[in-house]
């Protein structure tokens, strides 16, 4: 083979693969077609992609009445309806009448007492009435013989003054020994201050008694009060007078209602929240110590704003957020949620009437579309 021959087959080579080449390279008008579509605008879905995640929409309907806010809150006992009972003398339990967790009412005998204490109040008095029949009588002598001119008027003027002291000191043992309960024997009787149920027994019989620790605590949960906790937001807006509502039974039947009585001052630096307390009207279901949440309602004020399915709203971080469908694209919107009700969420804030809301497929669109 010569030289012409091979430098043909040669050139044949070469226009094979340069052929070869522009045939099989990538269109660049293809690649940035591509390129515009990642350029896209954020959480903008395809109907195919929409169908795929099980996305359906509803559009957020205008509502009235929205509370103010839904806050947690416990219950608690107003201040009178808590006593502790005890004893202003140690001494030792003979008898116990009631049981923890028992209802008692007023006046009702807890326990008996026997206390050294009480003896010697008593045996005080005794004394002290002896004295006074004596005082009195003296008094009595002397006063005479001044006005017969016996004796000098100073000297009965005295014997008034010690009839006085002797008074005094007799009125003193027994005002001691009624507050104490304690009878002629030495027994000191505790009883109930106030109706209500026994909620700490710490004695038992033949234990000691006395000191700072309370033996008995009585409860009267005929009245129950509310602390709430209000986020900063809230500050301001709450006021004594504005309407309090607490789901019980969960969320069964009519909530229990009240009214707002006293707002703090000022927030708490760690918490950023300002403490407020309510008055409940009834007590069915709730009992001290447990932990609700509270529906605020201003009976003055027209709220308004929107409602949407519990099913649109959900939470990111500490914010609650709806999908909103806007011109093809899903965008994320933080809103105020104040209240849940009958399976629907009230929003205050964040979001207006007829804008359409995913509420199915929520969860897919959470993963995708958190980060916005």
């Amino acid at each position: 083979m010569n030289r012409t021959t091979l430098a043909g087959l040669a050139a044949a080579a070469l226009a094979l693969a340069g052929g070869v080449y522009f045939a099989l390279r990538p269109d660049s008008r293809v690649e940035e077609r591509s390129e515009a579509a990642q350029d896209g605008p954020a959480g903008a879905l395809s109907a195919a992609q929409v169908k795929a995640l099980g996305v359906r929409t509803e559009a957020a309907v205008r509502a009235e009445g929205v509370p103010l806010g839904t806050v947690p809150a416990q219950v608690t006992l107003p201040p009178q309806a808590k006593v502790a009972v005890t004893t202003p003398f140690t001494g030792t339990v003979a008898q116990l009448f009631v049981l923890e967790g028992e209802n008692v009412a007023r006046g009702a005998p807890l326990a008996v007492v026997r206390a050294a204490d009480a003896v010697q109040f008593s045996a005080a008095l005794q004394r002290a009435r002896a004295d006074l029949a004596l005082e009195r009588a003296r008094a009595q002598r002397l006063e005479t013989l001044a006005k017969e001119g016996v004796v000098a008027g100073a000297r009965a003027d005295e014997a008034r003054a010690s009839l006085r002291q002797s008074q005094a000191t007799v009125s003193e043992n027994q005002r001691l020994l009624a507050l104490a309960g304690a009878g002629a024997d030495g027994t000191v009787t505790l009883r109930a201050p106030i109706a209500g149920r026994v909620a700490h027994v710490g004695v038992e019989t033949g234990g000691g008694v006395g000191g700072d620790e309370a033996p008995f605590v009585i409860e009267n949960t005929a009245a129950l009060t509310l602390d709430l906790q209000l986020p900063e937001r809230l500050a301001g807006k709450v006021r004594p007078g504005m309407d309090v509502e607490v789901a019980v039974r969960g969320g069964e039947g009519l909530p229990i209602t009240g009214r707002i009585v006293s707002v703090g001052a000022s927030l708490d630096p760690q918490t950023r929240s300002i403490l407020a307390k309510a008055r409940l009207d009834d007590t069915t279901g709730l009992v001290p110590g447990r932990g609700v949440m509270a529906v605020i309602r201003d009976p003055g004020g027209a709220g308004e704003g929107v409602s949407v399915p519990v099913s649109a709203v959900t939470r990111i971080g500490e914010a609650d957020v709806v999908f909103v469908a806007q011109k093809g694209r899903f965008v994320r919107r933080d809103v105020q949620l104040v209240a849940e009700a009958g399976g629907r969420a009230l929003v205050a804030e964040g979001l207006k009437a007829g804008e359409q809301v995913a509420t199915h497929g929520v969860a897919e669109l959470k993963s995708l579309l958190a980060e916005q």
